[in-house]
């Protein structure tokens, strides 16, 4: 939010350089971020003087140039050639000498250097209104008063404007401090505190009257719960033109364009007080009837800015008797606004509700100021006075009479809030005794009003405009803000408590595991929770619950809460091809959400992604692509980081892999890897082959926890390895193979690997051949050549029974 200093002292007379202003404002909890200079003139016409035109010759060169001498006040007169028409002996004129720096209308800059035109040199150049930026004449040169002395600057001539903006970071919960009253206002209460007494001067309306009620506009509200309290009244008679330059300055120094006199005045009092208003051209309301209600959906509505939208159910609307006007504390219409035909206007304050505000703007996707104010609370005893404050303006800037009552919708009037303060929770959460009569100096400060005084603590009347203090907690934030975070005494010892943490904390395994894969090339990423409802039906019924819905998002495409880690990943890996990076690994650490008939559910999950090479382009390594083992191996190998090796392997098939497995440990599935479905990939504009693995990494948690690290020393006789070379059946697994020999030979067999697989037209019809390698090893002795022949019998009649295999 940006804060005018010139403006702020108009409410609050202050001769501190803006840098104290500013740390002022910080303390109080309205953090300056910066201050920038604004200047009414760009670049303040530095450099900028008086001329006086001794001579002024036709150039030897050019029939259109002149050639003058001009005396700027320095020890001799400069030459400048000068191609005005109207440039001539005796003039004085606005010159900008050598160096200085001029701007375009569109704000850049260009420096006036020493230069030949036509063969003859020009120190300086003679302006015209729009080069120095004080106008938009450019028919000839400014010609100026004969009185003004050659080399006086240009800046004591014209009245050019400086000011100082602050950049205020403002919290959602100071809704008080949107506008620069407000912002005095707190500014008056820090410095008393600081024993420095400053009025606060509020603009009069002692002058508002009805001169008569020549125009009356009838007001209807239908949905008093959305709109609390609405004020309008007429103004006829209005001339439309641009606004004087103070107000003009006011309104860019915190960035805000200039329209017309009337328009100006309402973003001017937006600003000043905080209250946003509207001005409806009278002409245009049909009827001369407004009636505040909501609208079927689907009501098609064109905006100031030309867009048609398609109304909300329940966006609250400003109509007349036959159409909508405006979308209520959002934005205006396209066909009711002030333009320079305009003649006389109904004028509206109003307050809606902050959550029905909120909703509108967001479904539609705007952000105005209005918008903003509204959304988080303004001060609704505050509307009928800045109506009035509006009035005056625009009577003064515009001309005009007030032609009709004010009209003044206010039916349930909202008391103030009551809150009892006690000393001893004030004491406790500030951490040391503040004197009572300096909170009640404090409160006095901010307005709140003191209402009963106990022994016990104080009860406090809480003013309107202070929307976010509801709370005793509230009332003590305020006090420590305005006594000052500084001043409170910090103990020179620190009492601590030490928690106790397991070694299986969940952050200490994500850290583990994250690391592990790092080292493999992996990139962690880390998405929103909030995704697209087609993502949803992409995912069919592989999830078996349904989406977590928003009430309020912020747009379609992120509407629903995700219920797997999949999507967010392939938009990565999608940004990333379009970057023309293709040789990806990723994983994410993320929560899934799903929708019950009961309940909802929330699951932590780890996603691992692959896509592309396995390594990047070396001279060193061949080319190879990622594929299933390789997915598979990096899995396998992070369950034994986590020392959860006895897995069981069962395929799996569903809407999301062409071709997987699921990882299962006492009958439940704690990894699902595979293959993404091409209709999946294509859907996100994925045109190379892509694997996935969602783990289970709450289930991962909980077995991590009960296994046991158990330390044994490192055998000292050496392994023996031993190859069969199996005919199976085209249906028998690794897996099976693997499971059987562990069951066969509990305590000398160490590995069972797998490292060869053979299937053609030399074997019989159904059969392959596996090549398996047996680690054996004793802990206590060498292995004797008969202790590895009876291993191995007896691992070769348990294949030959139990899964019919024979050896080649």
């Amino acid at each position: 939010m940006q804060i005018s200093y010139n403006w702020l002292k108009q409410f609050i007379k202050l001769d501190w350089p803006s840098h104290q202003t500013a740390e002022l404002l910080t303390d109080l909890g309205l953090e300056v971020e910066g201050i920038t200079l604004f200047e009414s003139v760009k670049g303040g016409l530095k450099g900028i003087v008086i001329g006086h035109v001794l001579s002024c010759e036709k150039h030897p060169n050019a029939d259109t140039l002149k050639l003058t001498s001009v005396d700027i006040g320095a020890e001799f007169p400069v030459q400048i050639v000068c191609g005005a028409p109207n440039v001539a002996k005796g003039q004085k004129v606005p010159v900008a000498t050598m160096g200085t720096t001029l701007y375009t209308p569109e704000g850049e800059a260009w420096q006036i250097k020493k230069g030949k035109i036509r063969g003859e040199e020009s120190h300086g150049m003679i302006c015209a209104e729009d080069e120095l930026g004080i106008g938009a004449g450019h028919d000839g040169i400014m010609v100026l008063d004969d009185r003004l002395t050659p080399g006086t600057p240009c800046s004591e001539v014209f009245e050019v404007e400086q000011d100082e903006v602050f950049e205020i970071g403002l919290t959602p919960n100071r809704a008080d401090a949107m506008s620069h009253f407000g912002v005095a206002r707190d500014l008056k209460a820090g410095l008393r505190q600081r024993e420095i007494d400053k009025e606060l001067i509020t603009p009069s309306v002692s002058q508002f009257g009805i001169d008569n009620r020549s125009l009356k506009v009838q007001v209807n509200v239908d949905d008093s719960k959305a709109a609390p309290r609405y004020c309008g009244v007429t103004i006829s008679n209005l001339k439309i033109e641009p606004s004087p330059d103070w107000l003009q300055n006011r309104l860019r120094a915190i960035g805000s364009n200039p329209i017309n006199n009337v328009v100006d005045v309402t973003n001017y009092v937006l600003h000043e007080l905080g209250q946003p208003l509207h001005a409806f051209d009278a002409e245009r309301i049909h009827e001369h009837k407004i009636i505040v209600k909501t609208l079927p959906a689907g009501t098609k509505f064109m905006t100031l800015d030309g867009e048609e939208r398609s109304l909300h159910e329940d966006d609250l609307m400003i109509c007349d008797a036959e159409k909508p006007m405006c979308i209520a504390g959002v934005f205006g219409g396209i066909n009711t606004g002030v333009t320079e035909k305009t003649k006389a206007i109904f004028l509206e304050s109003a307050y809606f509700d902050p959550v029905s505000v909120r909703k509108t703007a967001k479904r539609h996707g705007l952000s105005t100021d209005a918008s903003f104010r509204f959304e988080r609370g303004i001060d609704i005893e505050n509307v009928e006075y800045a109506l009035k404050r509006a009035a005056l303006l625009i009577k003064e800037l515009a001309g005009g009479d007030i032609t009709s009552d004010i009209v003044d919708f206010y039916p349930k009037r909202i008391d103030e809030q009551q809150v009892f303060l006690t000393f001893r929770k004030t004491y406790s959460l500030i951490g040391q005794e503040i004197p009572q009569d300096t909170i009640k100096s404090i409160l006095a400060s901010l307005d709140i009003r003191v209402k009963s005084v106990t022994e016990a603590g104080l009860g406090l009347s809480i003013p309107s405009y202070r929307v976010d203090v509801r709370r005793e907690v509230d009332v003590i934030e305020e006090i420590l803000r305005v006594y000052g975070y500084n001043n409170i005494d910090f103990k020179h010892k620190l009492n601590a408590s030490i928690a106790p943490t397991l070694k299986f904390e969940d952050y200490k395994l994500q850290h583990t595991i994250g690391n592990f894969l790092a080292a493999q090339g992996f990139f962690e990423i880390m998405a929103n929770s909030l995704t697209s409802p087609e993502y949803s039906d992409l995912l069919g019924d592989s999830f078996g619950k349904g989406a977590v819905t928003m009430l309020n998002p912020l747009g379609t495409e992120l509407s629903v809460m995700r219920q797997s880690l999949l999507f967010s990943g392939l938009e990565a890996i999608s940004y990333n091809i379009n970057r023309r990076k293709k040789d990806l690994k990723f994983f994410e650490f993320g929560k899934t959400y799903h929708q019950t008939d009961k309940s909802r559910i929330e699951n932590k999950r780890l996603g691992l992604f692959l896509t592309g090479n396995r390594y990047g382009d070396s001279w060193a390594v061949a080319e190879k692509r990622t594929d299933f083992f390789y997915m598979k191996s990096i899995v396998t190998n992070v369950l034994h980081r986590l020392g959860i090796p006895e897995i069981i392997l069962t395929p799996t098939e569903n809407s999301v892999f062409s071709e997987g497995i699921a990882l299962n440990v006492d009958s439940k599935e704690l990894v699902s890897l595979g293959t993404v479905r091409q209709s999946i990939l294509k859907k996100m504009d994925i045109k190379q082959e892509t694997l996935y693995a969602e783990f289970n990494w709450d289930q991962v948690i909980v077995l991590v926890k009960k296994n046991d690290i158990i330390y044994k020393e490192i055998p000292k006789y050496p392994e023996v390895k031993r190859d069969f070379a199996l005919l199976l059946d085209e249906s028998i697994t690794f897996q099976q193979v693997y499971a059987l020999g562990r069951r066969t030979e509990i305590n000398r067999l160490k590995h069972i690997t797998l490292f060869d697989v053979y299937t053609g037209d030399k074997l019989p019809e159904g059969k392959k051949s596996y090549a398996v390698s047996f680690t054996l090893q004793d802990s206590q002795s060498t292995l004797t050549e008969k202790q590895i022949d009876k291993i191995m019998d007896k691992l070769q009649r348990s294949y030959q029974e139990e899964l019919g295999a024979e050896l080649r």
